[in-house]
Protein backbone atom coordinates (compact mmCIF):
# COMPACT_ATOMS: atom_id res chain seq x y z
CA UNK A 1 0.00 0.00 0.00
CA UNK A 2 1.62 3.57 -1.05
CA UNK A 3 1.43 6.68 0.52
CA UNK A 4 -0.56 9.53 -0.37
CA UNK A 5 1.13 11.55 -3.14
CA UNK A 6 1.85 15.36 -2.92
CA UNK A 7 -0.32 15.99 -5.52
CA UNK A 8 -3.15 14.04 -3.79
CA UNK A 9 -2.48 16.07 -0.58
CA UNK A 10 -2.34 19.20 -2.19
CA UNK A 11 -5.82 18.56 -3.91
CA UNK A 12 -7.17 17.85 -0.69
CA UNK A 13 -5.85 19.96 1.38
CA UNK A 14 -5.89 23.28 -0.86
CA UNK A 15 -9.34 24.39 -0.27
CA UNK A 16 -10.47 23.69 3.32
CA UNK A 17 -7.32 25.19 4.31
CA UNK A 18 -7.59 28.34 2.43
CA UNK A 19 -11.38 28.37 3.73
CA UNK A 20 -9.62 28.68 7.51
CA UNK A 21 -7.39 31.29 6.48
CA UNK A 22 -4.37 29.90 5.34
CA UNK A 23 -2.23 28.35 2.36
CA UNK A 24 -0.91 25.39 2.03
CA UNK A 25 2.98 26.32 0.60
CA UNK A 26 4.28 22.87 0.36
CA UNK A 27 3.48 19.09 0.94
CA UNK A 28 6.36 16.99 1.14
CA UNK A 29 6.05 12.99 1.03
CA UNK A 30 8.75 10.74 1.66
CA UNK A 31 8.31 7.10 1.50
CA UNK A 32 10.54 4.85 3.51
CA UNK A 33 8.55 1.84 4.28
CA UNK A 34 7.52 1.92 7.25
CA UNK A 35 8.80 5.32 8.24
CA UNK A 36 7.22 7.11 5.70
CA UNK A 37 6.17 10.71 6.33
CA UNK A 38 3.57 13.45 5.19
CA UNK A 39 5.22 17.08 5.75
CA UNK A 40 2.26 19.90 5.09
CA UNK A 41 3.71 23.32 5.38
CA UNK A 42 1.28 26.41 6.13
CA UNK A 43 1.91 30.09 5.36
CA UNK A 44 -0.52 33.03 6.21
CA UNK A 45 -0.97 36.37 5.89
CA UNK A 46 -1.39 37.23 9.04
CA UNK A 47 1.43 34.72 10.00
CA UNK A 48 0.98 30.90 11.72
CA UNK A 49 1.00 30.56 15.95
CA UNK A 50 2.20 27.51 17.55
CA UNK A 51 -2.00 27.16 18.28
CA UNK A 52 -2.56 27.89 14.71
CA UNK A 53 -0.55 24.97 13.51
CA UNK A 54 -2.05 22.86 16.16
CA UNK A 55 -5.58 23.63 14.88
CA UNK A 56 -4.44 23.04 11.56
CA UNK A 57 -2.46 19.87 12.22
CA UNK A 58 -6.10 18.53 13.68
CA UNK A 59 -7.67 20.26 10.08
CA UNK A 60 -5.45 18.17 7.97
CA UNK A 61 -5.53 15.00 9.72
CA UNK A 62 -9.15 14.95 9.45
CA UNK A 63 -9.05 15.22 6.02
CA UNK A 64 -6.26 12.80 5.22
CA UNK A 65 -8.31 10.28 7.62
CA UNK A 66 -11.31 10.84 6.04
CA UNK A 67 -9.78 10.09 2.64
CA UNK A 68 -7.76 7.22 3.12
CA UNK A 69 -7.60 5.12 0.43
CA UNK A 70 -6.18 1.92 2.33
CA UNK A 71 -2.66 3.90 2.50
CA UNK A 72 0.37 2.95 4.32
CA UNK A 73 0.88 3.97 7.70
CA UNK A 74 2.77 7.35 7.67
CA UNK A 75 4.22 10.07 10.25
CA UNK A 76 1.90 13.52 9.61
CA UNK A 77 4.03 16.67 10.02
CA UNK A 78 2.14 20.18 9.84
CA UNK A 79 4.79 23.18 9.83
CA UNK A 80 4.67 26.88 9.45
CA UNK A 81 6.54 28.73 6.68
CA UNK A 82 9.51 29.62 8.94
CA UNK A 83 11.78 32.41 8.29
CA UNK A 84 14.53 30.48 6.48
CA UNK A 85 12.15 30.31 3.52
CA UNK A 86 12.80 32.32 0.42
CA UNK A 87 10.21 35.02 -0.41
CA UNK A 88 9.04 34.09 -3.60
CA UNK A 89 5.32 35.26 -3.49
CA UNK A 90 3.70 38.90 -2.99
CA UNK A 91 2.32 37.51 0.73
CA UNK A 92 5.96 36.73 1.88
CA UNK A 93 6.71 39.89 1.23
CA UNK A 94 4.12 41.49 2.66
CA UNK A 95 4.60 39.77 5.68
CA UNK A 96 8.52 40.22 5.70
CA UNK A 97 8.00 44.44 5.85
CA UNK A 98 10.44 46.00 7.99
CA UNK A 99 12.48 42.99 8.30
CA UNK A 100 16.36 43.16 6.47
CA UNK A 101 16.76 40.91 3.80
CA UNK A 102 19.33 39.68 1.54
CA UNK A 103 18.11 39.49 -2.75
CA UNK A 104 19.59 38.92 -5.39
CA UNK A 105 18.97 40.03 -9.09
CA UNK A 106 20.66 39.09 -12.08
CA UNK A 107 23.17 42.39 -12.02
CA UNK A 108 23.81 42.81 -7.97
CA UNK A 109 22.98 41.23 -4.50
CA UNK A 110 21.75 44.15 -1.56
CA UNK A 111 21.24 43.76 1.62
CA UNK A 112 18.30 46.32 3.07
CA UNK A 113 14.82 46.30 4.77
CA UNK A 114 11.30 44.56 2.98
CA UNK A 115 8.97 48.57 2.67
CA UNK A 116 6.17 48.42 -0.05
CA UNK A 117 4.86 46.12 -2.29
CA UNK A 118 3.34 47.45 -5.46
CA UNK A 119 1.47 44.56 -7.47
CA UNK A 120 -0.67 47.07 -9.08
CA UNK A 121 2.38 48.24 -11.22
CA UNK A 122 3.62 45.47 -13.78
CA UNK A 123 5.77 43.89 -12.90
CA UNK A 124 5.24 43.92 -9.48
CA UNK A 125 7.95 46.19 -7.34
CA UNK A 126 9.17 46.42 -4.01
CA UNK A 127 10.39 49.29 -2.02
CA UNK A 128 14.32 47.72 -0.13
CA UNK A 129 15.61 50.32 1.97
CA UNK A 130 19.22 50.27 1.60
CA UNK A 131 21.41 51.09 4.22
CA UNK A 132 24.30 53.90 3.53
CA UNK A 133 26.55 56.99 5.59
CA UNK A 134 24.66 59.60 4.13
CA UNK A 135 21.08 57.28 5.66
CA UNK A 136 19.48 55.16 4.04
CA UNK A 137 17.35 55.02 0.50
CA UNK A 138 14.70 52.90 -0.97
CA UNK A 139 15.40 51.65 -4.09
CA UNK A 140 12.67 50.01 -6.36
CA UNK A 141 13.28 46.26 -7.41
CA UNK A 142 10.75 44.73 -9.65
CA UNK A 143 10.17 41.44 -8.64
CA UNK A 144 10.82 39.75 -11.69
CA UNK A 145 14.39 40.47 -11.56
CA UNK A 146 14.47 38.74 -8.25
CA UNK A 147 16.70 35.43 -8.44
CA UNK A 148 16.12 34.73 -4.70
CA UNK A 149 15.76 37.13 -1.39
CA UNK A 150 15.70 35.67 2.19
CA UNK A 151 14.84 37.29 5.26
CA UNK A 152 17.80 37.94 7.67
CA UNK A 153 17.89 37.04 11.21
CA UNK A 154 19.13 40.70 13.03
CA UNK A 155 20.88 40.18 16.63
CA UNK A 156 21.11 44.32 16.91
CA UNK A 157 18.78 47.13 17.04
CA UNK A 158 17.96 48.39 13.70
CA UNK A 159 18.58 52.15 12.85
CA UNK A 160 14.83 53.37 12.96
CA UNK A 161 14.97 55.63 9.77
CA UNK A 162 15.52 52.27 7.89
CA UNK A 163 12.36 51.05 9.96
CA UNK A 164 10.62 54.50 9.05
CA UNK A 165 11.18 54.50 5.20
CA UNK A 166 10.13 50.69 5.29
CA UNK A 167 6.74 51.62 6.64
CA UNK A 168 6.57 48.36 9.08
CA UNK A 169 7.28 47.29 12.50
CA UNK A 170 10.63 47.35 14.03
CA UNK A 171 11.53 43.42 14.90
CA UNK A 172 11.25 42.66 18.53
CA UNK A 173 14.57 41.01 20.19
CA UNK A 174 17.01 38.93 18.40
CA UNK A 175 15.72 36.34 16.14
CA UNK A 176 16.87 33.08 16.02
CA UNK A 177 16.55 31.47 12.62
CA UNK A 178 13.90 28.47 12.86
CA UNK A 179 12.72 26.35 10.00
CA UNK A 180 9.09 26.90 11.39
CA UNK A 181 6.55 26.12 13.70
CA UNK A 182 5.81 22.77 14.02
CA UNK A 183 2.98 20.14 15.46
CA UNK A 184 3.64 16.71 15.10
CA UNK A 185 1.11 13.84 14.88
CA UNK A 186 1.39 10.69 16.03
CA UNK A 187 2.25 8.06 13.16
CA UNK A 188 -1.13 7.34 11.27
Amino acid sequence: MPVPTREQVMELLTAPVRRDGAEVEDVEVTSAGAKSVVRVVLDSERGLSLDDVVEFTDVVSGILDGADAGYSPYTLEVTSRGVDRPLTLPRHWRRARGRRAEVRTGEETLVGRVGALDTRSHPAVVDLVIPGRAGPAVRQIPLDRVDSAVVQVEFSKPDPREIALSGGPAPEGPQRAVPGIAAKEKDK
